[in-house]
């Protein structure tokens, strides 16, 4: 049953999901994604694992293309991604979830871009859930390269950034 709301001018928060899971206390903490909404898809049954969870390599790929989306266009051109930091999954993906992936441009070297990427879902399709839940969160870092496909110099985007 949903907790009373002290502030009606504020949306009421359910003390459990729809699944009737324990909300996380991100979720209680009203944490919000951080960064561009850069994709948006829906985890289907073909992704899932022998036991109906998602795949968490899917998660994963879903995560490096969002990432070289948004490192292709900070970079105006081809991208590799190089490295991926430490990663947990802090929240199962079920079939007719939709996840968010948000990313957020942390550094930029002279041929290097360090972007943080977070993976929010929600069930829109079995029992609608109005909040969203993070899954889980990684830095990604992408190298700029040319057609040889070497490193090439990361041009100044001042709608990403501006070099000092």
């Amino acid at each position: 049953m949903p907790e009373r709301n002290p502030n009606p001018a504020a949306p009421a928060r359910a003390a459990a999901t729809p699944r009737g899971e324990p909300m996380s206390e991100l979720d209680r903490t009203g944490r919000q994604p951080k960064g561009h909404l850069v994709l948006r898809t829906l985890a289907m049954p073909r992704d899932t694992n022998p036991s109906g969870d998602i795949f968490g390599g899917w998660i994963l790929a879903q995560m490096d293309v969002a990432g070289g989306l948004m490192a292709s266009e900070i970079s105006k051109g081809r991208t590799v991604t190089v490295s991926v930091e430490k990663m947990s999954f802090d929240k199962p993906v079920r079939v007719g979830d939709t996840i968010c992936v948000h990313a957020e441009l942390l550094r930029v070297g002279s041929s290097s871009m360090d972007i943080k990427l977070e993976v929010w879902a929600r069930q829109l399709v079995d029992a609608y859930e109005a909040e969203r839940q993070l899954v889980t969160e990684g830095v990604f870092r992408y190298v700029a390269v040319d057609e040889n496909r070497r490193p090439r110099r990361v041009p100044d985007n001042p709608l990403f950034f501006t070099r000092d």
